[in-house]
């Protein structure tokens, strides 16, 4: 039984974050739920909402449970229903946060922070691993599309998504999936060793160090042209009072830069 309820639990795209919330428990006590090997054996009350939220009277019913769009539709109404009416303090919480953010969208940033709190109450410093690299992972995605296709090929391979749905550029997301596709199976046949991948990691490791570098030299750009203009300007430090004025002359310092730069290269 337990199997085919974290099965038919996937299949309708209910997180064990989310089932926790609506049943009232934390996640730890769902994980210890699923393992059990009779849904009779849950506390009564749990075991009623879970009937409820599946649409049946009986545990034995959930064997006939026929998944398709009307049924994956009847739970979520019934699912966001009782999550929705959770949420209102977190959102009292976080109001100033989602203040203009449309309420669809404001449960979606409420789930995703239910996830990161887990893996950071729950996973120690793994879990403040992971928070940190999805940290640095969002903050990164503006400047690199191919995290985006990261995020779908992911999405799809776990079965949250349809295989044929391309969100983004289509072209690009296709020939970046395939790749990937390629390179995990790659990864799991066990043939990818660590010495064959030696040198492809150096270069990696050589790229980012490279980027490292011409980051730290453009801060340190920077910071001789805010520098400068402050001095040009006679300030001692930035206020939001001359902050626009201290921007100008940066920007006007930067393109005279530019500007003898290209008339050193032309001699």
């Amino acid at each position: 039984m337990k199997t085919k309820l974290a099965d038919l639990l996937h299949e309708l795209g209910i997180s064990k974050v989310k089932l926790a919330k609506f049943l009232g428990v934390s996640r730890q006590m769902i994980y210890n739920y699923l393992e059990m090997d009779d849904i009779n054996k849950w506390p009564k009350d749990k075991k009623v909402l879970l009937l409820n939220l599946l649409g049946v009277k009986d545990v034995k019913d959930i064997d006939k449970i026929k998944v398709d769009t009307d049924y994956i539709t009847s739970v979520e109404i019934r699912l966001n229903s009782l999550c929705d009416s959770k949420n209102e303090d977190n959102r009292g919480v976080t109001n100033d946060i989602l203040n203009g953010v449309s309420p669809k969208n404001q449960e979606l940033f409420i789930g995703i922070m239910d996830l990161v709190k887990e893996y950071l109450e729950d996973c120690g410093k793994e879990g403040v691993n992971i928070g940190n690299y999805f940290y640095h992972y969002l903050q990164a995605m503006n400047n690199t599309k191919e995290l985006k296709y990261i995020l779908a090929y992911v999405a799809k391979e776990t079965g949250f998504e349809k295989p044929m749905e391309f969100v983004f550029e289509e072209d690009e997301q296709f020939i970046f999936e395939s790749v990937m596709f390629s390179a995990m199976v790659l990864y799991r046949s066990g043939k990818a060793s660590k010495s064959k991948l030696a040198e492809s990691h150096r270069r990696f490791v050589n790229q980012i160090e490279q980027k490292m570098e011409e980051k730290l030299s453009r801060t340190m750009e920077l910071n001789n042209i805010k520098m400068q203009a402050l001095k040009e300007l006679g300030y001692s430090e930035i206020t939001e009072e001359n902050g626009g004025e201290i921007i100008a002359k940066m920007a006007e310092i930067e393109s005279r830069k530019t500007a003898f730069r290209k008339i050193d290269e032309e001699k």
